[in-house]
């Protein structure tokens, strides 16, 4: 952004906007009379301020006073398209400028409902990556073990002779399908589809499962739906907030400015964080745990929710069960043990947990923090426990609510990309959803579960799994343990990727496939909160590039599968025939701000969970008890640290969008948050090259010094591949989902002498 204060009108709007919208408070009127005028802060330019690049007051200022670094307000543009933001679960719309078929600017529609005129610096500037010349824009085939350039037909049939071979020669359960989060919940579907009806396997999982898994699995044991229970707007109805594990101004930024809000208002705000995040700053409470110890101390609140008396015993008593056999397992719990397990002192959680039982409505909100564990299933339950055993349920103001990494992990999941469940949730296992499945795709379909993507690697390993495709996941430089992940898919007889840019995944390909971007497409996009939305093509794709839901129709009809020309609206109508929860959605009635589902035929959308009963009837309260990471048991003694993944609000999971933008001049590398008592044991000062090292390798990372972790815990985020931190994570994963466990990673340091190694155990 830049400002020119000659042009400024002192309105004020700008003010306002950083106040009211971000949050942020970096703009104030100095001087008097006619010497007033906007100062920022304490400096004099916002990049020396605290500005997050919101580019709300460039939004509100009328006279280009502030304004951003793309387009001036008075330069005409060809056309302005609505469509919706690919990076995080919150789903804003954006509305953006074209001018001679290229994007110029992008603003927030204020009638969007759910952004409210409002987005991040993502969202907003962290779109020049659609027509990077980093582009892929043309097939390739790797030839004497290079990717040479190829022919989209060359390509198909190269894939269609190798993967005729290998289904014939080893079966449909030889191959296994990687769908994306980040792409439409049409070209989901299609991905899912063409793994079962025409490969015959239900080998297909994404990033869907592999992050929030737990989230859906424990939901759905305890409410019956793995889901959002209410909407955002329900902030304004709340009289608590619990966010727990996750970091939301950096996250789900448009999110984490309204959970800001209500923190900085001094209502009730409760964060459950190893981080002092900046939410955690303007907590009313804040319970700085060990990573890996949500179990205990949630299990502690359950425990003080009780014997204070606070249980909501009408709720208990007519809409659940189980509650007998969990009191009493709660009211057995060492409180003293758990305080000393968890490092949060006893009587703050007692605090938070009557501040929670006691609010007439509160709301909790959960990131991977409690879902990447080895017990994240069961974190997962007890958040529930906590909804259900103070009767926060069922009406608006309450409810639990995951907040959702990439824009389309809900629709992936809902899509039916994972081994266990299909389209709509229906259990693959199930004669009757198995045979309707059947029916409807009218195809021979296995009634077994698939593989996870960990399955999937021990699979290739063990020379069972012999092909894999994979649209749009960087699963090389994102999932745990990389060498063991890089080795299994050299073990690969036929690896095709579907990518925007050579990441480190595609390196490893034998084929690779040029997608369209969210702005060169149309389709669906599902939201943290069930809000599907329609996406519109903003441009025409780059020159030798295909939307991935194409991609899947023509591999489906080489195969002899036969599918009409890609188009999402039809996609969207068979999607309606098969998801129950979709039945009403229709393409042209979805209108600028989309519908929650479920969708009932009527075309009604549903802003509400479990009002009355639960998806299962009663909801079922279960008890389960702390347990020790295998991480921090194997390894713990070794590797006295704990290190936990995070993100960065300039950046976006691998970076492979972002790093390719200007959001790059603001936050160009990855650091290491370490304490300064455990620095100055190591002589480490800021800035300094530091050697993490756990039992899978080691990584050469930048120190960063901060009280913002506590002695013996580290953090780092992965958004460069040039640190590719995923070199030490390892491979322990929840206990029931198999999500991996990004967030407890048993690791040494020491002063590093190198820059950026990366050296293998």
């Amino acid at each position: 952004m830049t400002s020119d204060f000659s042009k400024c009108i002192n309105c004020y709007r700008c003010v306002r906007a950083c106040d009211e919208v971000q949050g942020q408070f970096v703009l104030s009127m100095g001087g008097r009379g006619f010497d007033s005028h906007i100062v920022k802060g304490m400096e004099t330019t916002f990049a020396d301020s605290d500005c997050v690049s919101c580019g709300a007051c460039a939004q509100a200022c009328p006279t280009s006073a502030i304004s951003d670094i793309f387009e001036s307000k008075s330069i005409a543009v060809d056309t302005k398209v609505r469509t919706v933001c690919t990076y995080c679960g919150v789903g804003c719309n954006l509305e953006v400028a074209v001018k001679g078929g290229e994007v110029k600017s992008i603003q927030a529609p204020y009638d969007a409902e759910v952004n409210n005129g409002h987005t991040c610096l993502k969202g907003r500037f962290a779109f020049s990556f659609y027509n990077h010349p980093e582009r892929l824009r043309t097939p390739l085939i790797r030839k004497n073990g290079e990717l040479t350039p190829a022919t989209w037909d060359e390509a198909y049939d190269y894939i269609v002779t190798e993967l005729t071979r290998i289904k014939a020669t080893y079966g449909g359960d030889a191959v296994a399908g990687v769908s994306s989060a980040r792409a439409t919940n049409e070209e989901n579907y299609l991905m899912q589809k063409f793994i079962r009806a025409v490969m015959g396997t239900n080998n297909i999982d994404s990033c869907a499962r592999v992050c929030h898994s737990p989230t859906a699995l424990g939901m759905q044991r305890t409410f019956g739906t793995g889901a959002a229970t209410n909407s955002i707007k329900d902030l304004k109805l709340t009289d608590c907030i619990m966010v727990i594990g996750a970091n939301p101004t950096a996250g789900h930024p448009v999110t984490g400015a309204k959970l800001k809000q209500f923190a900085v208002s001094g209502r009730p705000s409760i964060v459950i964080d190893p981080r002092r995040t900046e939410l955690a700053k303007y907590a009313t409470y804040h319970l700085q745990l060990r990573p890996g110890t949500n179990v205990a101390v949630l299990n502690m609140m359950l425990y003080y929710i009780i014997t204070e008396g606070l249980e909501d015993k009408d709720f208990i008593e007519s809409r659940t069960e189980g509650y007998t056999e969990f009191r009493e397992n709660i009211l057995k719990l060492n409180i003293a043990e758990m305080e000393q397990i968890s490092g949060v002192d006893r009587e703050l959680v007692r605090k938070a947990a009557i501040a929670y039982a006691a609010a007439p409505n509160a709301m909790s909100f959960h990131g991977l923090g409690v879902t990447e564990h080895s017990q994240g299933t069961f974190a997962i339950m007890q958040i529930t426990d906590l909804a259900m055993i103070t009767g926060n349920i069922g009406r608006p103001g309450v409810g639990v609510n995951p907040l959702r990494g990439q824009n389309n992990v809900q629709g992936a999941a809902d899509m039916g990309c994972q081994p266990h469940q299909g389209a709509g949730y229906f259990d693959v296992t199930v004669p009757e959803y198995h045979q309707k499945y059947e029916a409807f795709y009218n195809a021979k379909l296995p009634n077994y579960i698939g593989l996870k993507i960990p399955q999937m690697y021990e699979a290739a390993q063990a020379g069972k799994l012999k092909a894999m495709w994979v649209m749009g996941e960087d699963m090389a430089q994102t999932d745990p343990n990389t060498h063991h992940v890089v080795s299994s898919i050299e073990k690969l007889e036929l690896f095709v990727v579907q990518e925007l840019f050579m990441t480190e995944t595609a390196k490893l390909a034998h084929v690779v496939l040029p997608a369209a971007s969210f702005l060169e497409k149309s389709g669906t996009f599902t939201n943290g909160e069930r809000r599907i939305q329609r996406v519109n093509q903003v441009v025409e794709p780059i020159e030798g590039v295909k939307a991935d839901g194409q991609i899947m129709v023509d591999i489906m009809n080489r195969m002899g599968y036969p599918q009409p020309e890609y188009n999402p609206e039809w996609v969207l109508e068979e999607i309606s025939q098969i998801i129950p929860f979709f039945e009403g959605v229709k393409w042209q009635e979805l209108g600028e701000n989309g519908k929650q589902w479920p969708v009932n035929k009527e075309g009604k959308g549903t802003d509400i969970l479990h009002i009355g009963s639960f998806k299962r009837g009663k909801g079922k309260f279960v008890y389960n008890d702390w347990r020790e990471s295998d991480e921090i048991v194997k390894n713990g003694k070794q590797y006295p640290y704990i290190i936990t993944t995070n993100r960065e609000l300039e950046h976006y999971n691998c970076g492979a969008m972002t790093r390719r933008t200007n959001n790059a001049l603001i936050l160009g590398d990855d650091v290491l948050l370490i304490n300064p008592a455990d620095a100055a044991k190591h002589l480490i000062n800021e800035g300094d090259m530091v050697c993490v090292e756990s039992a899978r390798g080691k990584v050469d990372v930048k120190a960063k010094i901060t009280d913002e972790v506590k002695p013996g815990v580290l953090s780092s985020t992965f958004h460069f591949p040039e640190i590719m931190l995923n070199n030490i994570t390892s491979s322990v994963a929840d206990s029931e989902a198999l999500c991996p466990e990004y967030k407890v990673v048993a690791v040494n340091i020491r002063k590093s002498k190198g820059e950026y190694k990366k050296v293998k155990a």
